[in-house]
């Protein structure tokens, strides 16, 4: 029996955990802090499967109809 991949479904966008580095330019670009971003659970789904743990940022790129692609930042927070 095989596992269901959430983020395989054509209706999640796709999901990245940043490195350090890559969230200290993030943080740097927009003068926040991490803490700032919007929250999503390590329940979550789409979380389940990118193996990201709490305090890890989360890149999400969606299609969208009018800027092709549309990115967006979490922090995984636990429930």
């Amino acid at each position: 029996m095989s596992k269901y991949n959430a983020l395989d479904h054509e209706m999640v966008p796709e999901h990245v955990v940043l490195d350090e580095e890559e969230v200290e330019e993030l943080t740097e670009r927009y003068e926040i802090r991490k803490t700032d971003l919007p929250k999503i659970g390590r329940l979550d789904a789409a979380i389940k499967e990118t193996d990201g743990e709490p305090g890890d940022v989360v890149k999400v790129v969606r299609e969208s109809p009018t800027a092709e692609t549309a990115v967006a930042y979490r922090i995984i927070v636990d429930e």
